[in-house]
């Protein structure tokens, strides 16, 4: 009989060859969770563990509450893991990586009409959140400089942003000491616009925050209405205020399918934009961008230059390290797909989101808030009176595999509790036709109802499958 540890453990190394992962002594094992073990394990126990660990998780390509990028071509992939173990931020290092930002800074301030006589810069970011901070910072300094050179008071900035704005707002507002000036929602209003604005500005406002497809219900703020009120203001009183547009989900798509829509550069008082590349600019998380009309928009106080990596080099991050791989492969997809491959995709995304919204305004059993009219996003709550919630419904979807979120809006909204649906490249309208007759079924499930309609489409000749 065998009662030495040491010869368990060598009968267990013997047994490794005779038996698969599952059959190992780490499958019947506890495995601590909350403290490193004393001893390691092979690395495919390690693997399986983990991975099987993982499935628990939602499935990325039903999860429709997420804007963030679930699916790129394998020669991106490909491109993902042959440079993850690149720092970003050590450009003597990797001075390509470096060039190809600033290639695809370029590009994107292009694309959002940055005058051609003007010296734009940008920056990559984590995602949109760190961008809108670097963006509100550059804003609140060249205030603050501003109001020390006329020998004014500066130590009372405020900002302007509607309560339809993400949570990073009032984190810059809280984190860099600014005065946040919430334009609140109403139960008729989602957005803000000149009339909520104007009552709110004053000489200490260091920006107006402009939303290009909001988080809550997927529309867009006014914004050539809010930049010719500050124009006027401009004019009147002489305070030049800029607008920052947070074109997190929109600006991959509105410039591609409605070039006409006046939201950007175009506009005078719009001097910076954030847009998230791991959204519609189809980049797997996190990475975001940041571009400012003009170089002079970005005080150089602001700018700090190491030399501790090789090479003397400008940095405005709130952080420090971070993977090139990023911003790699959305340089990669903007070559790849150019501006017709970019417009087929957002035409695509909206056909697919449109479809649904018919399905289910049919379903007669939703308001429908957004109609994905200028973004794939759309947005509904449920008919009064129901015997169930959103957050039932969504709960239900869920054991589908559907990941559709529903929640409560914003003060002086909150007694109103919506679902959303955000449509990406990969939902097709075979999926969105799946999905409805999904909530449908879950709907009648919760009805207590069963009824003879049938969503999407049908073979005339379709019989029955009997196993």
């Amino acid at each position: 009989m065998i009662s030495k540890k040491e010869d368990l453990e060598k009968l267990e190394e013997s047994k490794k060859f005779h038996t698969t992962t599952y059959g190992t002594r780490y499958f019947r094992e506890f495995v601590p969770k909350y403290e490193i073990p004393e001893k390691g394990m092979p690395p495919n126990a390690a693997y399986q563990i983990v991975h099987d660990e993982m499935n628990l998780d939602g499935n990325p390509s039903l999860n429709l509450a997420s804007f963030v990028t679930t699916w790129m071509e394998p020669e991106a992939t490909k491109l993902v893991m042959e440079n993850i173990s690149k720092n970003f931020i050590d450009h003597f290092e990797y001075p390509q990586t470096e060039v190809i930002q600033k290639r695809v800074v370029n590009m994107l301030a292009r694309l959002f009409n940055a005058p051609e006589e003007t010296n734009f810069a940008g920056t990559a970011t984590i995602g949109s959140s760190e961008a809108i901070m670097l963006g509100l910072l550059a804003h609140k300094w060249a205030w603050k400089k501003r109001r020390k050179s006329q020998g004014k008071p500066h130590n009372k900035p405020n900002i302007i942003f509607g309560a339809d704005a993400h949570v990073c707002w009032d984190k810059f507002a809280k984190y860099f000491d600014v005065e946040p000036r919430i334009v609140p929602m109403e139960t008729d209003r989602f957005t803000i616009g000149p009339e909520t604005v104007a009552d709110l500005i004053d000489e200490n406002t260091i920006c107006v925050g402009a939303i290009l497809g909001t988080t809550f219900t997927g529309e867009a703020d006014p914004i050539k209405e809010i930049n010719d009120l500050l124009v006027e203001i401009k004019r009147s009183k002489g305070w030049d205020i800029p607008i920052h547009v947070d074109a997190a989900s929109g600006g991959f798509i509105t410039p591609f399918v409605n070039p006409e829509l006046v939201w950007d550069f175009r506009l005078p008082q719009v001097k910076s934009i954030n847009v998230s590349g791991h959204k519609y600019g189809l980049v797997y998380p996190g990475l975001g961008w940041l571009i400012f009309r003009e170089y002079s928009d970005l005080p150089e106080d602001l700018i700090f230059y190491v030399n501790y990596l090789g090479d003397e080099m400008p940095t405005y991050t709130l952080n420090f390290s971070r993977g090139a791989a990023m911003v790699i492969v959305q340089y990669y997809n903007l070559i790849r797909l150019g501006r017709e491959g970019y417009k087929n995709i957002a035409t695509n995304t909206l056909k697919n989101a449109r479809y649904l919204v018919k399905h289910l305004t049919k379903m007669g059993k939703f308001d429908m808030l957004n109609t994905a009219k200028l973004l794939p996003i759309v947005t509904f709550k449920l008919k009064e009176p129901a015997n169930y919630t959103p957050f039932d419904l969504s709960h239900k979807l869920r054991e589908r595999g559907w990941i559709v979120p529903a929640y409560t809006l914003p003060p002086n909204a909150e007694s109103i509790a919506i679902m959303r649906v955000v449509v990406k490249e990969n939902f097709s309208e075979d999926m969105a036709d799946m999905l409805a007759t999904d909530i449908l079924k879950a709907c009648e499930a919760l009805e207590g109802t069963k009824k003879e309609e049938i969503v999407g489409r049908r073979s005339p000749r379709e019989g029955h499958h009997i196993t």
